[in-house]
């Protein structure tokens, strides 16, 4: 098993972040399967102000490039995304489309 962590913000609007809660509360089943179907095993995503946090734990073979490429292929996820973005806001170090930013972990017990 992989664990990966993340970060991205929100917009500081609090229609859309309760908005974006909500989505998260059902999300759609064929996301749900995406996730599952590309070895991701179980992911949390946490919330404080506007700055959201992801972890994510993984098979140990699982691939990014494969998962970022099922997912182009996949209109679904797409449109997901398209989606999320009205509520999401690239942080300032992120490159060009860029959502999520994958952290360096920086101490362990």
């Amino acid at each position: 098993m992989r664990r990966y962590c993340f970060t991205l913000d929100l917009i500081d609007d609090d229609e859309l972040i309760a908005a974006y809660k909500q989505y998260h509360e059902a999300i759609w089943p064929e996301i749900v399967e995406s996730i599952k179907s590309s070895g991701i095993t179980d992911m949390e995503i946490y919330l404080s102000g506007t700055r959201l946090f992801m972890i994510m734990e993984t098979i140990d073979t699982f691939s990014f490039e494969n998962k970022a490429k099922a997912d182009l292929e996949n209109p679904k996820v797409q449109e997901w995304e398209t989606l999320m973005w009205n509520y999401q806001k690239a942080l300032p170090n992120a490159k060009p489309g860029e959502k999520w930013r994958l952290m360096d972990q920086i101490f362990k017990l």
